[in-house]
């Protein structure tokens, strides 16, 4: 059975914060953190956990291993996050010449390729 207390430990770990840390910034008690390892949260909570740690509620359940939220962000193997959603706004010339969307949908996977995320994995 899957834990989302286990998720929770994970991104935890990558930011090198604490469980009690993170229990301590929503306002938790770290008791209740542990009960995550036996019950699904209530959706308010997820959606505030979620919400902490900038990843989708379907990977604090285990529905994906894609902890990118639906839309232009992508997340590093680093844990940055990289917001590509006004894209077509910042690039829109090349050698003098527009962008088509095609061109500025290429320059968006050249940039999640570059930093080591795939289209896939941001589906």
């Amino acid at each position: 059975m899957f834990s989302t207390l286990e998720k929770i430990k994970e991104l935890a770990l990558k930011r090198g914060i604490s469980l009690q840390k993170v229990a301590e910034d929503l306002g938790y008690s770290i008791n209740y953190l542990y009960t995550l390892k036996e019950k699904t949260p209530k959706s308010d909570r997820l959606q505030e956990i979620a919400d902490y740690f900038n990843v989708s509620t379907d990977y604090l359940l285990g529905r994906t291993d894609n902890p990118n939220i639906a839309g232009d962000t992508v997340t590093t193997p680093d844990g940055r996050v990289v917001d590509l959603s006004n894209l077509r706004e910042r690039i829109v010339l090349f050698d003098g010449k527009p962008l088509s969307d095609d061109d500025v949908d290429k320059i968006a996977q050249i940039i999640k390729l570059s930093l080591g995320v795939s289209d896939i994995e941001n589906k």
